[in-house]
């Protein structure tokens, strides 16, 4: 269920009976001929149908994160490290007033990573809430199956060109771009990597059937769902009871 749908006061009972949330995280940043927002649209879109079954609640999706070399792409937006740190621990502070406890990060941007050491820090400082940090895209089992489909994967190709992805009446080439070399990519300024990627895309085809982006969609969806699932550590004594309570 989403937060959107909710009010504080069905909030406040959810929490009661289940201290479970979610967290999507984004990015705003080029993706070749797809939308600037795919990563906070596919994020947010794994994270809620993973999580609809189990009636756990999923917060809307923090759609600025840290993509600093992409700035020479217009409508790129990329946050400072210590801004983007400060913004997890203020949301991570803002859930565990709530009750919340359990909270998945269900990230979709790999230069987000430094959320997860935010996040461990925080629990530091934050004795009995647990934290899971979850890149939806390269999770094993989703990772395995877009290996399956075309090894040849990458930023802004083909395996993030789901149907609710794409641009009305906008298409890639017909190619498969052979891969940048992303080593020397690495080294350059944005204008460098502007220079380097061309269109943005790193490598490989830009589309692939439906059928197969549906496939990866299925094993994605399921496998964040057992991570929502669990196991996480135990519940506190009077969660554990108001648990009890509810499933009776």
């Amino acid at each position: 269920m989403k937060i959107t749908d909710m009010n504080w006061m069905q909030v406040e009972e959810r929490v009661k009976r289940d201290d479970r949330c979610v967290v999507p995280l984004g990015s705003t940043e080029q993706h070749a001929y797809l939308s600037l927002s795919v990563d906070s649209i596919l994020s947010e879109r794994v994270a809620t149908e993973a999580a609809e079954p189990l009636g756990v609640p999923v917060f809307p999706v923090q759609p600025y994160g840290l993509t600093p070399y992409f700035m020479a792409f217009p409508g790129t937006v990329t946050l400072r490290l210590e801004t983007y740190a400060a913004v997890i621990r203020d949301i991570l502070d803002s859930l565990y007033r709530t009750g919340f406890r359990r909270i998945l990060l269900c990230n979709g941007h790999g230069g987000n990573s430094p959320a997860q050491t935010a996040a461990v820090e925080w629990m530091g400082d934050n004795p009995g809430a647990s934290v899971r940090f979850h890149n939806w895209w390269n999770a094993p089992r989703t990772f395995a199956k877009v290996q399956e489909i075309d090894k040849v994967a990458s930023h802004a190709s083909w395996m993030e060109n789901f149907p609710w992805t794409r641009l009305p009446n906008i298409r890639g080439p017909e190619v498969q771009k052979p891969m940048a070399d992303l080593e020397l990519m690495r080294l350059h300024d944005p204008a460098g990597v502007r220079e380097v990627l061309g269109d943005g895309n790193f490598g490989g085809l830009y589309q692939r059937s439906d059928e197969d982006m549906l496939a990866i969609w299925s094993v994605a969806v399921e496998e964040t769902r057992a991570l929502i699932e669990g196991p996480w550590p135990e519940q506190s004594g009077a969660q554990a009871a108001a648990a009890g309570r509810s499933s009776r």
